[in-house]
């Protein structure tokens, strides 16, 4: 090799160390400009997270403060919550109760410094009634407190995510606000929200369909959290416990409900996977041993994480096929 080629040799060698060092620095800086660029959002728990990140995808950066599949109405946030919560451009809270520590204890505690979105995503929605099938002459109903507004916890049932239908008009929610918050990349929420709320529509169609000639017109469940299914859909839940999970159902109420499974002939039993159900067991083997039936035990999600291998809307749809056999669809 001459002189004059090793000189030639050495240039390129420079020049390509060059533009790789400017490809490597231009990738960084695009990657930290895009998450500097990104929407914070504050999720509840998972629902709400889902949808969002289904409609947000690479311009927001969602933080939940509920682990996955944990018990959602009576879980206290921690300083460290607030202080995650604070730095927020957009709060997405279920309420109708759900998520009542939201309003009672962290938005209280944020500072009024940072201009922030609070989106309670059920406020415009209509809302069905508490009227939770529990059969427990105990329990202390306090929704004659005059104290409370239409979304307390106690007046409505919270569990509005569990319906497609419901949580379509949630979806929607919040691809408007964050359209609002985010024009500049409208384009790109507008064309995930439609594919997301293709699929809602589908399943809630798919609901009415597979749901509208059935045997039955009720099914019994564990945790009364199905309310939104059951009225949209055209059936009834009877419930060991009601749409508060925290309860434990008293001896009456489980042979209330062992009575009315024999009375209808209905020998299948949902259970919500995500809380404890020695009870189910219980009234399982009492109603085989006083009726000579085997009685099957389904899951119903209430949708509060992955689980299974399941993601949000596989949940939902594995819902509609134990809902089917438990209601016997023709």
């Amino acid at each position: 090799m001459n002189h004059n080629q090793k000189i030639l040799l050495a240039g390129i060698i420079i020049i390509s160390l060059l533009v790789t060092t400017f490809i490597v620095y231009s990738s960084i800086s695009t990657s930290s400009t895009k998450s500097s660029d990104k929407l914070k959002i504050v999720t509840t728990f998972y629902p709400l997270t889902y949808i969002t990140q289904q409609i947000g995808g690479d311009y927001v950066e969602v933080t939940q403060l509920i682990p996955n599949n944990n018990e959602i109405h009576n879980w206290e946030p921690t300083v460290s919550h607030i202080r995650a919560t604070e730095d927020a451009d957009i709060i997405f809270y279920n309420g109708a109760g759900a998520d009542s520590w939201m309003e009672d204890e962290i938005l209280p505690a944020l500072s009024n410094s940072k201009k922030r979105l609070n989106v309670e995503t059920t406020e415009d929605l209509t809302l069905i009634a508490n009227k939770e099938d529990k059969h427990n002459d105990d329990h202390d109903d306090d929704d004659d407190d005059d104290d409370h507004d239409t979304h307390d916890h106690g007046l409505y049932d919270p569990h509005t995510w569990v319906s497609p239908y419901m949580a379509k008009q949630q979806a929607e929610i919040i691809y408007n606000i964050l359209i609002s918050a985010d024009p500049q990349h409208e384009e790109y929420y507008t064309q995930r929200w439609h594919t997301l709320e293709r699929q809602l529509e589908q399943l809630d169609a798919t609901y009415r369909n597979s749901l509208s000639n059935t045997h039955s017109n009720v099914i019994f469940v564990s945790h009364g959290a199905f309310g939104y299914l059951a009225d949209q859909y055209g059936f009834t839940q009877h419930s060991v416990i009601g749409v508060s999970a925290d309860e434990q159902p008293s001896a009456q109420t489980i042979i209330k409900l062992v009575e009315e499974m024999k009375e209808y002939k209905n020998y299948v039993l949902y259970v919500d996977p995500v809380y404890a159900s020695n009870y189910v067991q219980t009234i399982q083997k009492e109603v085989q041993v006083q009726t000579g039936q085997n009685v099957t035990v389904l899951k119903l999600y209430l949708m509060l994480g992955p689980m299974d291998g399941l993601d949000y809307l596989e949940q939902m749809q594995t819902n509609l096929s134990n809902l089917q056999t438990g209601l016997a669809a023709k």
